[in-house]
């Protein structure tokens, strides 16, 4: 039950991360396109006497300008910080890590197991590091007091992904390590179920031709 629920909430957070840096990041674009569009409105009525048109982009110019969006960005690269560390963790469940295991391949079975075993406790023994550091680092920033520039939000809160994701990310790895233990089983990722990746087409006869 508590795992079900740590698996869904870990899909839902880089979901709703994703979702919200994209929509930030479309509303800064449009946002910017239509302080450059107002502004050669004006510069247009104006090269061609046409004051009426002039005031009324000027006043769409004020009104919009008046919305400032200068922490979208900053917000944005905070907000996939987060959504990489969650989705490293995501990556050890689902096994979509890149892995090179051309050389564990070509061992026996018997060897194989030992060396599959000691290159997961590996992934135990860094996550964990990762994390014991990174929660030491976002303690002595919660100390110093600092903030961020543009959004003015505690760093602390920034830096927070480190220690919980990497702390995730090593979970993860346990997991994965005691399931092949139990059974032999390492999760990976068939990109047969992937969306657009479809089947070499059979060769034709005639040299591919139709």
């Amino acid at each position: 039950m508590i795992l079900r629920f740590l698996d869904r909430f870990e899909e839902v957070i880089i979901s709703v991360l994703m979702a919200v840096a994209v929509a930030l990041i479309f509303v800064a674009v449009v946002h910017r396109f239509s302080l450059g569009f107002a502004a050669d409105i004006v510069s247009f009525a104006r090269k061609n006497d046409m004051p009426d048109l002039a005031d009324a982009a000027r006043s769409v110019f004020k009104t919009i300008n008046a919305l400032k969006l200068t922490w979208a960005q900053e917000a944005c690269i905070y907000l996939f910080v987060w959504m990489a560390k969650f989705g490293a963790a995501y990556g050890v469940r689902v096994g979509i890590h890149v892995g090179v295991d051309i050389l564990v391949e070509r061992l026996s079975p018997e060897r194989r197991r030992p060396v599959t075993i000691v290159a997961m406790s590996g992934g135990v023994i860094f996550t964990a590091l990762v994390a014991w550091i990174g929660a030491d680092f976002v303690w002595h920033v919660a100390a110093g007091g600092q903030t961020s520039p543009d959004l003015e939000m505690p760093m602390w809160v920034v830096y927070l992904a480190v220690p919980l994701g990497s702390a995730l990310m090593c979970f993860r790895f346990l997991q994965a390590l005691r399931l092949y233990i139990t059974t032999g089983y390492i999760a990976h990722h068939d990109h047969s179920a992937v969306d657009g990746l479809d089947d070499e087409p059979a060769a034709q006869p005639n040299g591919g031709r139709a």
